[in-house]
């Protein structure tokens, strides 16, 4: 999803940084209200085993908005396409959320989390569900969502909160209330792996100015202190402020990455410095050489939590390249993302072999 990146942290992260995280582990008492210690991270994420999934949107919905409304809420996709999911042995999903749908309602959309919840572990998979999003289309309204653009990758994707977050003064209490009624509501769901708090911030040349949003999401998240952890993803190693930010707050390192096999070894290496669990909750780009045969058993054999972008294709054309529209193709020779057809029938039989041997489906 959006362009190449590779998380190399050392040149990143500052001596403050360091210092600030070292403070909070030693001088802090044990406590769900401050950031988890190494040891506590490390003792969470045994109970999981290793982790592998897909960054999951059901077919039939273009954004999270047609995923969540009660309108176009398709939990009969949702379980079919699980399903598929279950059978080549896959265990967790990432799934965005946005404010807007809980905005308009509330009560309806937690019920609606609850039954994605309850039809994923019916398919022995759990969730790490994500708040805000700094990618894609900036505009954004309830209702009919649009229609797919073909050939496309992600035209109908919305960021949450984007460009409103600078001209509505109303809405940062909005954010709010929202992240802290939605992880007060499950805060001690065993169903769920973990909180994403921020997808990609600083992207679409925000730079910075996200910041302050990454900084009050995490004290609202430390606020409603839920037994699950809490974490913002790496994802440009050029966002020196975010990075430090990110990796200072979350208890367990989140990062992306869609590059070659070398330079995702290099990123595990150097994160695993810091200690702690480490899920990669995007990868998968066949054209950029970020695939199943070779990322999968790399991240396997780092207990690496293995999330790749996609499991169905569907509206949101993300079997499409994000930099090559191809109005005029209906499915291209090599898909970007996603493993199945909606009837389905996987991409590549020979990939869906290497997951199950990966899962011991086979």
């Amino acid at each position: 999803m959006k362009q190449i990146f590779y998380v190399m942290i050392a040149a990143l992260m500052t001596t403050a940084c360091v210092k600030q995280q070292q403070k909070q582990e030693q001088q802090q008492p044990p406590s769900r209200e401050v950031v988890w210690t190494a040891e506590q991270a490390n003792e969470w994420y045994q109970q999981w085993g290793w982790l592998r999934g897909c960054d999951f949107i059901p077919s039939t919905a273009i954004n999270q908005l047609e995923m969540w409304q009660a309108e176009s809420f398709d939990s009969t996709t949702i379980d079919r396409e699980l399903g598929w999911a279950e059978a080549i042995g896959l265990n967790c999903m990432r799934v965005y959320l946005h404010h807007l749908a809980w905005e308009i309602d509330e009560s309806g959309f937690k019920d609606r989390m609850d039954a994605y919840l309850s039809i994923a572990d019916k398919h022995g998979v759990a969730t790490i569900f994500v708040f805000f999003d700094d990618c894609w289309n900036n505009e954004y309204a309830p209702g009919k969502q649009p229609d797919p653009k073909p050939g496309v990758h992600n035209s109908g994707w919305v960021r949450d909160p984007g460009d409103l977050l600078f001209t509505d003064s109303a809405l940062e209490g909005k954010l709010e209330a929202y992240v802290k009624d939605v992880l007060n509501s499950f805060r001690d769901d065993k169903r769920i792996v973990l909180w994403d708090l921020y997808n990609e911030p600083g992207n679409n040349d925000y730079g910075n100015k996200s910041l302050p949003l990454v900084e009050k999401v995490f004290a609202w998240g430390r606020s409603a202190n839920p037994s699950q952890p809490l974490s913002v993803g790496l994802w440009n190693k050029d966002l020196v402020d975010l990075n430090a930010v990110q990796l200072a707050n979350s208890d367990v390192i989140t990062y992306h990455n869609y590059s070659t096999l070398q330079d995702h070894k290099e990123a595990i290496d150097t994160l695993k410095k810091y200690g702690r669990p480490l899920i990669c909750t995007e990868y998968m780009a066949r054209r950029n050489n970020s695939t199943f045969s070779e990322i999968m058993p790399l991240l396997k054999a780092n207990n690496v939590g293995a999330i790749n972008w996609g499991l169905v294709s569907g509206k949101t054309n993300t079997i499409f390249a994000w930099d090559t529209p191809l109005p005029d193709v209906e499915e291209p020779p090599l898909w970007f993302h996603d493993i199945f057809r909606r009837d389905g029938s996987p991409f590549s039989q020979e990939e869906v072999e290497v997951i199950k041997s990966l899962t011991g489906k086979n």
